[in-house]
């Protein structure tokens, strides 16, 4: 069963769509279920200023990426690769072990835009 803060994150995602250029988009597939992670930041002083996601996927990830957006807002390219599996757990006020694949492809698109240049 689901957490409430997790069905909230996916009733009401927070920061969906895709930002415009200059931003960095990338996408992001977990191979072993299909979902589909595109993420869209946009730095402004080695920091990000905005974060959108759209996802493809369960419930679990959709909830999952509403929390990372909202999590990236104000980090710097180190702290995107640091992100935890434990930060998007807490996040989404735990995650169902069936569901756990949501972090993983959090943390892939978090690591794929703190390695992207700028355009």
């Amino acid at each position: 069963m689901h957490s409430d803060l997790l069905l909230e994150h996916f009733r009401n995602p927070r920061n969906v769509g895709q930002l415009p250029a200059p931003a960095i988009t990338v996408d992001v597939t977990n191979p072993a279920c299909g979902d589909l992670l595109r993420l869209s930041a946009r730095f402004e002083n080695g920091i990000v200023a905005e974060a959108r996601f759209q996802v493809r996927g369960c419930t679990a990830s959709i909830a999952a990426g509403s929390a990372l957006a909202e999590w990236m807002i104000g980090k710097t390219r180190p702290e995107l690769l640091g992100l935890t599996a434990e930060v998007i757990d807490q996040a989404l006020g735990g995650l169902e072990p069936a569901s756990k694949h949501a972090a993983a492809l959090c943390i892939d698109g978090a690591k794929a835009i703190a390695r992207s240049r700028e355009p």
